[in-house]
């Protein structure tokens, strides 16, 4: 009998309170939800930091991509006033960025041929990946300054991506 009384007197210790639902610090199921929730939130801040860094991991693993165009400029003024200025702009918001330039109206430069005839002028573009080629070919201020270029001059022009391991 004796056992029985102290233990009816006694206090609960913390892990009898655990095992009843309680919180062992405040004793109230709330404050064990609010700990659920913190350690639940931590846990999808985990998942979403990481998703974010494989983004970030993949994306670097995208060679850059080179335009190469090959452009007979029948109006060299024409071009250089309405089309150079307007088209540089479109093409540096999409990540492009002039490599080189030469023949005709460009930086002085000249073409070499090694094998046939040598184009009247090259330029090189590089651009963070091939969808961000695309992206700024496919912009329609682009396609509309381009229509504009067409007047003055006449574009042979394609891509290649840039070799594995090569970085921007």
């Amino acid at each position: 009998m004796m056992c029985r009384a102290r233990a009816v007197a006694e206090p609960l210790t913390p892990a009898v309170r655990i095992g009843r639902g309680a919180h062992p610090e405040t004793g109230s199921k709330e404050a064990q939800m609010g700990a659920k929730c913190k350690i639940g939130l931590v846990m999808l801040s985990c998942v979403a930091i990481g998703a974010l860094a494989s983004e970030a991991l993949h994306a670097q693993a995208r060679p850059p991509a080179y335009l190469i165009g090959q452009i007979d400029v029948s109006d060299p003024r024409g071009y250089a006033d309405e089309y150079l200025p307007r088209a540089r702009q479109i093409i540096k918001a999409h990540g492009g960025r002039l490599v080189a330039a030469a023949g005709a109206a460009a930086t002085g430069s000249q073409v070499v041929a090694i094998d046939g005839a040598a184009p009247k002028r090259v330029v090189i573009y590089m651009y963070p990946s091939l969808e961000a080629l695309q992206a700024w070919r496919n912009d329609p201020e682009y396609v509309e300054v381009r229509r504009v270029g067409e007047k003055f001059a006449k574009y042979h022009t394609f891509a290649v991506e840039g070799a594995a391991g090569s970085s921007p």
